[in-house]
This record gives structure tokens, C-alpha cells and sequence, in this order.
């Protein structure tokens, strides 16, 4: 793998040399499980506090899901080299490390990679190993394969907000569905199709030339419509995590002669730095907190005419969502056992911060909403917002009784001057 101290032109896994590239950063290099024949699936977290949990978005790639498409393995370890290169030097590198959570699993197919075969050790496509929505196989989880249960559970450990896989063989930023109810090769739309087209066109058009292909417009494709497939990890990966995945295939040849793989790499580089980078660009971004402590809560989102709901994170309740530019939306903060809370946005190029303060059911909302009455905020810390409350009914109270004594004052002056008469008795 591209090592430092050796050719390029080798197809070979050196991930223990990367601890070195990682100085003062706490165990960057973690295992997530182990392939049929025992290989651990090892993953390279790249940020300024890996292994620390931040209200910061999450992003993953995975390459070599199909043992016999080595490219994603290899151009995934250039990214982590170029990154940790890069940082506090380019721009992009330092927002990147900066303000997400990158992890890079090169190759989550070992075995295959060995053998020069798409399936695993037991020559399963783990692509099609995880359950799917429209018809119920690989529901079993005694038959699932140890690669796909370690994936799995790797999603519900972490709070990822996008991925995409790496393969070989096409040109093309794919995206969801993969699969139609009724098995035709049509055109079938997720609920955030928007979003997920407009991150498909950001890699796309980033790419050296993927956005020029003449079999797909633009370069990118809806997934049933290029050819339906079940039990893929990408509709998964949005339907059980939340996470927004693309499939990239970055190569149109499955298995390129070495020399080609730096040129590969450049031909994506930008794509590959410009998609993560989007997570921090653009969309919304905020966290949702409790009126009454001011402490972050694990509440859930949605937009108005998307059939699709976003948690936030249980340990700082920060969200993050992705969302096709230009647009306005409707956007609703709720938990149960509070008053949801919504208000309208006009999300430009640009991403837009938006906190919430929601209100716990059954109170008069002692906590005030703020101007724009949907309960959240451009920057003002939630937790301050009590406090801040306090201070002005304490300055509230300060001035009535500045009143009170001046208009007392007042009265004992005109007393002085015209005491009251006493009354008469007839």
C-alpha cells in the first residue's frame, strides 16, 4: 500500500506503518472485527481528537467490499497519506481533520482480495449480505457473514452522518435505492433523493472527468435504474444508521496494472476530499437541548415533506443534516416528552447552524422561545440561556423599585407641602 519507503507499484496492505504517521494522536488505527479467515478489519480515524466524541459530523469510507476491485484500498491509503501530509499546511486537509470525524476501513474483504475473487472466504458478495427493506433475505443473522455483522455493528457504535464505498469496474457516483419493491430496473427514488443526487454531483464533478461520461448523465445514477440489486450495504447504511452512503466506482478497470494506480488516486483526490469537506460546507447543522436544565438531549429531526428522521447524538445531542442547497425547508426538532418545535429555513450554498430548546410537555414554557419562535438559535448557547433570564428579571425588578421609592418620595413631598385636611364630623 503505497508505503513511503517502497514502489508504488505494489498491491500490498502495510496498515501498521500508519501508527507512525500519527504522531501525538491517540490510537488512530483500530480493528472493527475479523474476516471469515481471520484478518482483522482494520480502520484509520483521522481528526485532531481521534477516538473522542465531538458534536462534529462522521464520515466513512470502505474499499474493497469486493475481494477482486483493489482499487478503493489503494486510493483510500493515499487519502490517509495525504492527509496527515497535509494538515496545518492545505486548507482542505485542516478543515477536513479539523471539524469531522474521517474513518477509512481499505479493505473490508481481506479474504477475497487473497483468493482475486469478488466474494469473501466463503465466496459471498458481501454486498449482498445485508438485509434488505424490500424483501426479507438475509434476515438470519446465523447465515450473515462476519465482515457484514462487523459493519453492522460498527454503525451502531458510531453516529456516522455519510459514507460511500469504493469499487472497480465503472465511472459512476451511485446512489440510492439499489433496489425497486417490485424488482424492475427503474428509476426509485429514496426520500432524500435530492440530497443524495446533490452529493453524487459533488464527487462527480469534482472527479477528472466521471461528470463527462456519455453513459451516465452527469456522472452519477440512480441505483435501480442501473441495475436493481438486494441485501446492499448502501440503502442499509441510510435506512438502519442514518447515514447517507454513496457507491462510488471509480475506476473502469476492475483490476488496473500498478503503474496506474497514482494516477487513479489524482483522478479522485478532489472528489474524495470535496465530498467529506461538503459535511462541514453545507447543510444543517445544530443541536437540540432541554428548556428546562439546558442540557443536550438525544432528540430526533425531520424536514417537512421527507419521510426521513435524523436522531441526534445521545452524548452532546448534535445533528447533522444533509441537505440539497437553494431550497427552503421546513425543519421539526422533537422528543418525546417534549413540545416539538419547527420553524422554515432558506438553506443557501452555504451551511446553516440552528440549535433547538425544546420545551418539556405539560409546562407553561418557563423557558422563552426565541425571536424567531422556533426555538433555536444562531450561536447563543443554550445552557447560558437561564441564566441570562435570571439577569434580566433581576434588572426588571432593580427598576420597579427605583420607581416604587421615587414615587414615594414624590407623595411625602406634596404632603410636606399640602398636609390633608381632617375630616369633619357634622
Amino acid at each position: 500500500m503505497f508505503q513511503r519507503d517502497i514502489s508504488p507499484v505494489c498491491y500490498k496492505l502495510h496498515l501498521p506503518i500508519l501508527s507512525s504517521l500519527f504522531e501525538g494522536l491517540h490510537k488512530p488505527v483500530i480493528s472493527i472485527g475479523k474476516s471469515v479467515n481471520g484478518s482483522p478489519l482494520w480502520v484509520v480515524e483521522i481528526s485532531d481528537k481521534p477516538g473522542q466524541r465531538e458534536a462534529e459530523p462522521a464520515f466513512k469510507f470502505i474499499g474493497n467490499v469486493h475481494g477482486d476491485e483493489p482499487v478503493g484500498r489503494e486510493v483510500l491509503m493515499q487519502l490517509a497519506y495525504w492527509l496527515c501530509d497535509n494538515y496545518l499546511k492545505d486548507p482542505l486537509a485542516t478543515l477536513i481533520v479539523e471539524n469531522t470525524h474521517l474513518h477509512i476501513l481499505p479493505t473490508l474483504n481481506p479474504d477475497g482480495f487473497a483468493l482475486r475473487r469478488r466474494g469473501n472466504a466463503n465466496n459471498i458478495d458481501l454486498n449482498r449480505d445485508f438485509p434488505d427493506q424490500f424483501f426479507p433475505i438475509n434476515d438470519d443473522i446465523n447465515y450473515r457473514q462476519p465482515e457484514t455483522r462487523a459493519i453492522m455493528s460498527w454503525i451502531k457504535q458510531e453516529h456516522f452522518t455519510a459514507s460511500a464505498t469504493l469499487h472497480g469496474g465503472a465511472l459512476v457516483a451511485n446512489y440510492p435505492w439499489d433496489g425497486s419493491r417490485d424488482k424492475r430496473k427503474q428509476y426509485y427514488g429514496c426520500p432524500d433523493d435530492k440530497a443524495f443526487r446533490y452529493m453524487a454531483s459533488v464527487y462527480s464533478q469534482s472527479h477528472y472527468n466521471m461528470s463527462l461520461s456519455k453513459e451516465f448523465r452527469g456522472g452519477i445514477t440512480n441505483g435501480a435504474l442501473w441495475y436493481p440489486i438486494y441485501g446492499g450495504m448502501q440503502d442499509w447504511n441510510y435506512i438502519h444508521g442514518g447515514c447517507f452512503e454513496l457507491t462510488l466506482e471509480i475506476s473502469d478497470v476492475k483490476w488496473p496494472k500498478a503503474s496506474e494506480l497514482l494516477v487513479i488516486w489524482k483522478q479522485n483526490k478532489m472528489s474524495m476530499l470535496n465530498l467529506v469537506a461538503s459535511l462541514v460546507k453545507t447543510g444543517v447543522h445544530g443541536r437540540i437541548f432541554a428548556a428546562d436544565t439546558g442540557r443536550p438531549i438525544p432528540g430526533s429531526l425531520m424536514v417537512k415533506g421527507i419521510d426521513s428522521k435524523l436522531s441526534a447524538s445521545r452524548t452532546f445531542g448534535d445533528y447533522h443534516r444533509i441537505l440539497a442547497p437553494g431550497e427552503s425547508y421546513e425543519v421539526v426538532a422533537s422528543m418525546e416528552g417534549f413540545t416539538p418545535k419547527r420553524t422554515r429555513i432558506m438553506l443557501e450554498r452555504e451551511a446553516m447552524n440552528l440549535d433547538f430548546i425544546l420545551d418539556p410537555d405539560g409546562t407553561n414554557a418557563q423557558t422563552k422561545p426565541l425571536p424567531n419562535d422556533c426555538g433555536c438559535d444562531d450561536g447563543v448557547k443554550p445552557f447560558l440561556i437561564r441564566e441570562a433570564y435570571l439577569w434580566m428579571y433581576l434588572l426588571i425588578l432593580f427598576f420597579l423599585l427605583a420607581l416604587y421609592v421615587l414615587f414615594r418620595r414624590r407623595i411625602s413631598s406634596r404632603l410636606a407641602r399640602n398636609p390633608p385636611k381632617r375630616p369633619v364630623a357634622v
